[in-house]
């Protein structure tokens, strides 16, 4: 059965029609906790999550805690190098095996409140007294951690709560084509920078998908390039996004518009001119760049609070450069991410009045009706689980 989120249908039709005659979210898409928690039951835990990086999962026998769609998942890296994840969950009594955000390192798992143990699979070993215990079978599986769907894609570490998402590469679709040219898997993280908005994870979304507002508060980024450059790319898979066009004569977006690291590997010319902006649903957002890789990893906290985690991805040539600082890159965006923060937190505060309606799109906001239709979509049907139409017919 559907499981509709509780918003009036009627609002959320007005967000699926054609392109001229759509409309943005409903105010309650921003600011309703029953909205929230129907959104991480239905969009993240039934979703492929960036939890973030296989490189800090790298030995065996690492383990992290993390909470993906309301449910506490562990992921360990096995003695046999696989990383698996299994829920949060002794099965015992239920007490969690790690606090949520914790991390540790050790060759087995053990429960903090009665010391049941597990192995680096999964399987149970033993806890105190049980094994003398009448009619207690250790080799019973039921005893077993229970698995969480896990995947790792070029370095970054994706996990399905419920078991049942769309299979990975079908999700992932022709963003595969698109990622895979600059191998992010042997990239580094060069430096990495947390943020608090005070807005909704999908306004930060929003913002991200349109340079509509650019000319009013990216100078910056409007010195090294053209806010009306690029186009939109037709996804087969669960992503929405395009590309922006570095200025003539400009290396990277940085202060300067110079490079202080080098060319990926195998770009041409043609590629070393685009910037990717895109993002795979619901919460990691991939900018390409000609020297490095940004993401943003989104986690909603509240309807009006989001945890942003934004890392700057390098490859290892870079190192040979003796002047290479990654501030170059980090710094640009850092200026132009807080610039974005207040927009959205002013979103925030004026989408929740009585002066908000449900509002038309600009053409330069083609990818933020194709975000809203996805949404929109998801909120009537249950669930996001096929690709939105990217629509090409308009005028620039």
């Amino acid at each position: 059965m559907t499981i509709v989120a509780p918003i009036d249908p009627a609002k959320l039709r007005a967000c699926t029609k054609p392109f001229y005659d759509a409309r943005t979210l409903p105010s309650e898409a921003y600011h309703s906790d029953e909205v929230l928690d129907w959104e991480r039951r239905n969009f993240f835990a039934t979703s492929w999550v960036c939890v973030g990086r296989a490189g800090d999962l790298a030995e065996p026998g690492s383990q992290r805690a993390a909470e993906v769609g309301g449910t506490g998942i562990l992921f360990i890296r096995g003695d046999d190098n696989e990383l698996r994840a299994f829920h949060n969950t002794c099965r015992h009594r239920g007490h969690e095996l790690l606090p949520c955000g914790a991390s540790t390192q050790r060759q087995t798992v053990q429960c903090p409140y009665h010391r049941w143990t597990y192995g680096l699979d999964g399987t149970f070993k033993g806890g105190p007294t049980m094994a003398v215990q009448p009619g207690f079978d250790k080799s019973d599986p039921d005893h077993s951690l229970r698995r969480a769907e896990v995947r790792e894609w070029h370095g970054w570490v994706f996990v399905n709560a419920s078991g049942d998402a769309l299979d990975f590469d079908d999700y992932v679709g022709n963003l595969e084509d698109l990622i895979a040219p600059y191998e992010p898997g042997r990239m580094f993280v060069g430096a990495s920078h947390s943020y608090e908005i005070a807005a909704n994870w999908k306004v930060i979304v929003e913002n991200y998908h349109e340079c509509y507002h650019c000319t009013e508060i990216h100078p910056e980024l409007c010195a090294v390039s053209s806010p009306t450059s690029g186009e939109g790319i037709q996804p087969s898979g669960l992503w929405v996004g395009g590309t922006m066009s570095l200025r003539n004569g400009v290396e990277t977006m940085s202060l300067d518009g110079k490079s202080a690291g080098v060319r990926i590997r195998g770009l041409d010319d043609d590629s070393a001119k685009d910037v990717g902006y895109y993002m795979l649903w619901p919460n990691l957002l991939l900018s390409p760049h000609p020297d490095y890789m940004m993401t943003h990893r989104i986690e909603p906290l509240a309807p009006s609070r989001t945890f942003v985690e934004c890392q700057w991805l390098f490859p290892p040539e870079s190192r040979q450069r003796r002047d290479f600082d990654p501030a170059f890159a980090a710094d640009f965006w850092d200026v132009t991410n807080r610039q974005d923060w207040n927009a959205c937190e002013s979103v925030q505060r004026g989408n929740g009045g009585p002066g908000y309606r449900q509002g038309p799109f600009s053409e330069q906001e083609v990818q933020v009706y194709e975000f809203a239709l996805m949404v929109a979509q998801g909120y009537l049907t249950g669930g996001v689980r096929e690709p939105v139409p990217h629509f090409s017919d308009v005028r620039r």
